[in-house]
């Protein structure tokens, strides 16, 4: 009996872990790849998603070479005939070409490949979906949790970043360890390509896209007065346009969607009980910054250790780079006395009038302080990376194989986003206050 019952989950796991699924759901939305068609005798990929052998090519480091789909999206050498399609191949370089051809976004964080072309028949689709995916990406948190500091609940923008790095934390980690790569391509249109060397179970993106919402709702439902159903509605929707967008941008399969929702749910729910004991400590102990700084690089090096370069790793330390430096810079305002929480007495919260005033002073905070933090990242990237290099002896004239040194990746994204936090919890409340916009 428990014999049939694990055959059956793992029968069930093996066919939501199938590409084929996703390439079905994709073709669905109105994606269609521009894959050349097989010569014969040509085998189809597998589409084996467990960590490559010994002998095996690691998946993030293959070049394109000539076989019969390149290993980022089934495309072919460009002297290979294509998939016809009638209106003909798009003008090389275009990022739209007829009848919705275009090609992924942004290139490959890695190689810097611009990815194969792909056809979208459902445009509403396609951008519903890149919404959803940014929802996961820097640019996002970069302006959504500064929004959250500055305009609506400073203890609650604490407490979601504290859930975001250790949701990152653990999820980068573990698909390091699990070491399954994106799931084959053909039959797999590749919308993305930015992430395509990391390997992909869980999916991180899932999981931030879980975390995040879900963290934002049980921290203000009996904090902030607004309706129950409301609050857990928002964050059903958010969790779900996340986790599906990955499926269509063909990064990952519906095993690790689910697995990934699941786990940031298991992170949740382990730290939910000690929020506030570690808030409590950030804030008011005299060892916190030691403490945080301490926990937060060791962790990097955990991370880094656990498999060779990759952006997953890169990732993972600017995660904890950015919460170091937000506990780092609460912990001033605490001592400084600013940003003080609202005392118990007055929970719950009542939600403000919204008016012209009130999205006015919010859109200006929101404005100069994004400004600022754009500023900071700009000018401390153009400073952390020749520094590091110096400080470690590594070449600087190629960037990104400079930053493939351990040492100076490290160094860069904490002294990057460290200083961008900092920024973000201390300095620009700060000037806020000169600027009469608190």
């Amino acid at each position: 009996m428990a014999g049939a019952v694990v055959q059956r989950v793992v029968g069930l796991g093996r066919y939501l872990q199938d590409p084929c699924l996703v390439a079905r759901f994709q073709q669905l939305c109105g994606v269609k790849g521009t894959f050349p068609r097989k010569s014969p005798g040509t085998e189809e990929p597998n589409g084996d998603l467990s960590r490559p052998g010994p002998g095996t090519t690691d998946p993030r480091l293959r070049k394109t070479e000539t076989p019969p789909y390149d290993s980022l999206n089934g495309a072919a050498p460009e002297s290979a005939p294509t998939d016809t399609h009638p209106d003909g191949p798009a003008a090389a370089g275009d990022s739209r070409g007829p009848k919705g051809r275009v090609k992924p976004l942004r290139k490959n964080s890695l190689t810097g490949d611009v990815g194969q072309e792909f056809i979208i028949e459902n445009k509403f689709l396609f951008y519903l979906f890149t919404i959803g995916t940014e929802l996961g990406n820097e640019m996002f948190f970069i302006v959504f949790f500064p929004f959250l500091m500055w305009n609506v609940d400073a203890y609650v923008s604490r407490q979601v970043i504290l859930v975001w790095v250790w949701v990152l934390f653990f999820g980068q980690s573990t698909k390091d360890l699990v070491g399954w790569t994106r799931p084959a391509s053909p039959p797999v249109v590749k919308v993305e390509v930015f992430y395509i060397f990391e390997y992909s179970m869980p999916s991180v993106h899932a999981m931030t896209g879980t975390s995040v919402p879900f963290c934002l709702f049980l921290l203000t439902y009996d904090r902030w007065e607004y309706p129950f159903l409301f609050g857990l509605s928002v964050a059903i929707c958010w969790s779900f346009l996340v986790c599906i967008s990955r499926i269509y941008m063909g990064m990952h399969s519906v095993l690790e969607v689910i697995m990934g929702f699941l786990y940031s749910l298991l992170i949740l729910a382990a730290f939910l009980p000690v929020f506030d004991d570690i808030d409590t400590f950030y804030l008011s102990s005299r060892y916190a910054p030691l403490v945080i700084l301490l926990l937060h690089i060791g962790l990097s090096l955990v991370a880094f250790s656990l498999d060779s370069w990759s952006t997953s790793r890169g990732d993972t330390a600017q995660a904890l780079a950015t919460g170091a430096g937000g506990a780092l810079g609460c912990h001033l305002n605490h001592q400084l006395g600013l940003q003080n929480d609202p005392p118990l007495s007055s929970l719950p919260l009542k939600m403000p009038t919204i008016d012209s005033s009130l999205l006015g002073r919010s859109f200006l905070r929101l404005l100069v302080g994004v400004a600022v933090l754009l500023a900071v990242r700009a000018v401390m990237k153009a400073v952390a990376i020749p520094l590091a290099c110096r400080m470690f002896g590594v070449p600087c004239d190629d960037v990104r194989k400079a930053r493939q040194n351990p040492h100076v990746e490290l160094t860069y994204r904490f002294l990057v986003y460290g200083t961008v936090a900092v920024c973000c919890a201390c300095l620009v409340p700060l000037l806020f206050n000169h600027l009469n916009l608190s």
